[in-house]
């Protein structure tokens, strides 16, 4: 098995400031199938419904494409390996968790533990097209 045995570290865990894990990998994929990030040559953007998105989801776009650090990064998921978002956007979304009550940080791992209404409701923003 690569990556955390721990099943919650699988699930959700802090890479840096951003969410990682199965439902970090969630987020990324259902950004690129809904067409809110665009992924070309290795390198993340967020388009212009991504915008609309992530404000509607009390994101301030502005201010993260202000600041000096990229908005999307592709970061591989040591667990999954597949990739989730990084950048100034990822820790963003995750910061937005926190606030909204969806999940909370474990003060002693990086593990992100999301309520049950909270995951439901990150996966209900964060839908796949399968």
């Amino acid at each position: 098995i690569s990556g955390p045995v721990d099943p919650g570290l699988r699930k959700a865990r802090m890479c840096y400031d951003h969410l990682a894990g199965d439902l970090g990998v969630l987020v990324f994929d259902s950004l690129v199938d809904q067409n809110f990030v665009r992924t070309t040559d290795g390198r993340a953007t967020l388009t212009e419904p991504g915008e609309e998105f992530c404000a509607g989801l009390g994101i301030d776009v502005a201010m993260l494409k202000s600041g000096r650090r990229p908005v999307c990064l592709a970061c591989l998921d040591w667990s999954v390996r597949r990739h989730h978002l990084a950048g100034a956007l990822g820790a963003a979304i995750l910061s937005r968790c926190v606030a909204l009550g969806w999940a909370r940080l474990h003060k002693k791992s990086r593990a992100v533990f999301f309520s049950a209404l909270g995951e439901t409701a990150l996966r209900a923003r964060f839908r796949r097209r399968v």
